[in-house]
């Protein structure tokens, strides 16, 4: 007589870092984290324009409106204040 195979969770979401980026070249990517979806809650409001965050030094960095560098890639603006990052 077989055994029966538990059936398989879903598979664990990854804890969410203290520091991550949105941008691939940055060495806080972190791929595994955005397969699933995030939420950044900041000064209590939920913000869904966040390119980086860092909790423990409370920051987030979000696109200064449509200005690009010379490189084509946006200008961030540093905002400060508290950061909770969670999944949805």
């Amino acid at each position: 007589m077989e055994e029966a195979t538990p059936p398989t969770a879903a598979p664990s979401r990854p804890e969410l870092p203290d520091h991550l980026s949105a941008d691939p070249r940055s060495p806080h990517h972190v791929a595994a984290v955005f397969e699933h979806d995030i939420g950044i809650r900041f000064n209590g409001k939920e913000r869904h324009d966040v390119e980086e965050y860092c909790i423990s030094e409370g920051w987030i960095k979000v696109p200064a409106s449509k200005t690009v560098d010379r490189k084509g890639q946006p200008l961030m603006l540093k905002l400060k204040g508290k950061v909770e990052a969670f999944y949805r």
